[in-house]
């Protein structure tokens, strides 16, 4: 396996970023933190990744100081003086190991947990008071909610990098508040914060990615990640031609995003496939294409069955990676993100350089009960 996957093992620098290899640990929500606030057990977990070989570690979705900002109370905060000690512990532990991490700051909108019936104190917010095209939940974010979010993304990521971060990432995708603002069925402002087109409904994102950039200076790469599908509706599409993808990803690059870190449920899947055909670019390929920036893919690498299916107890095995080499050497995208495969083994890319295909894992439900 080591020579056909040389490909992954090849460097990456972007701005400050200078990466050993091609592999992502993905952002998992594990809520693992009791009260908010990362402990030892979070630092181990992370150095493992780190001492395994991985490229670029991304955190587990990780809160702005706004009332509602999380739907499960295991949720890391990324503000308070508690809360980002602990990140400290956790960034110099991936440090000592050789690491590079970035934090994932969030913000859950009006979406439920489907891991607790726990309710934050605060009503939920989102961009006009849905949880998806019809459901009723929370409030409508006033003027005022935005501008106090868009600081509070600002101040998160200025943490990050004063705390040694390497990157940070902004989660805009899966149908969280980022994505409420894009996802038309649940955005319907009639201001500046909405709009009939996505280039519109993009403000948002927008304007907290250009705060984050202002927070930090030029230099400090700044990931976003995206995706067309929700989890309230996994077929829902923010862009159904190449020209409203663009128009949707190039405000996001204009204001200062580096990196698009483009999420699908199976990363080789072909994005417009009744343009490229069935092998076409995917999702990431295409946002690359469209707008010139590096791109992360991630979906299902390594193994069989998409990750949905894990909250649905189903097991997924080990699979081969050339369909991921081939994208690679293609120049599709620049960064693959593996997210079960690293959950159940460390030592994942270790394995991977080593031509170890014979100990590679498949991927149980049970790891999503522990940090190990």
């Amino acid at each position: 396996m080591s020579s056909s996957t040389d490909i992954l093992f090849e460097p990456f620098r972007l701005g400050t970023l200078l990466l050993p290899n091609r592999i992502v640990m993905a952002p998992m929500t594990r809520a693992f933190a009791p009260g908010g606030i990362p402990g030892q057990a979070n630092a181990a977990y992370y150095r493992r990744r780190a001492e395994g070989g991985v490229g670029l570690i991304l955190s587990e979705g990780t809160v702005i100081d706004r009332p509602a900002s999380r739907n499960d109370p295991g949720i890391p905060f990324f503000h308070g003086e508690s809360a980002l000690a602990g990140w400290k512990g956790v960034i110099d532990a991936v440090h000592a190991a050789g690491g590079r991490m970035g934090p994932q700051l969030w913000h859950t909108g009006a979406v439920t947990s489907f891991l607790t019936e726990w309710k934050p104190d605060a009503p939920v917010e989102s961009p006009s008071g849905l949880d998806a095209p019809g459901v009723e939940r929370g409030v409508a974010m006033t003027d005022a909610d935005i501008a106090d979010t868009i600081a509070a993304f600002a101040r998160s990521a200025a943490a990050a990098q004063q705390l040694g971060f390497d990157t940070v990432e902004l989660h805009g995708a899966h149908g969280y508040l980022i994505d409420q603002f894009f996802w038309a069925g649940t955005n319907r402002r009639q201001d500046r914060y909405g709009g009939s087109t996505i280039k519109e409904r993009a403000r948002f994102a927008a304007d907290v990615i250009a705060a984050v950039r202002a927070a930090v200076g030029p230099g400090f790469p700044v990931i976003i990640r995206l995706s067309q599908w929700k989890q309230q509706d996994y077929a829902a599409r923010l862009a159904t031609t190449p020209d409203e993808m663009a128009s949707w990803l190039e405000p996001l690059v204009d204001a200062g995003a580096d990196i698009l870190h483009c999420s699908q449920r199976r990363f080789w899947e072909a994005e417009f496939p009744e343009i490229d055909g069935a092998q076409g670019l995917n999702f990431a390929g295409w946002a690359k294409k469209l707008t010139g920036a590096a791109t992360i893919s991630v979906g299902s690498v390594g193994l069989s069955g998409d990750f949905m299916s894990a909250f649905g107890g189903e097991s997924s095995t080990a699979v081969c990676l050339d369909h991921l080499v081939e994208r690679m050497e293609r120049g599709e995208f620049d960064l693959i993100a593996v997210g079960r495969a690293l959950l159940s083994d460390p030592q994942w890319a270790a394995k991977v350089r080593a031509g170890d295909a014979a100990s590679l894992r498949g991927f149980e439900p049970a790891a999503l009960a522990a940090l190990v």
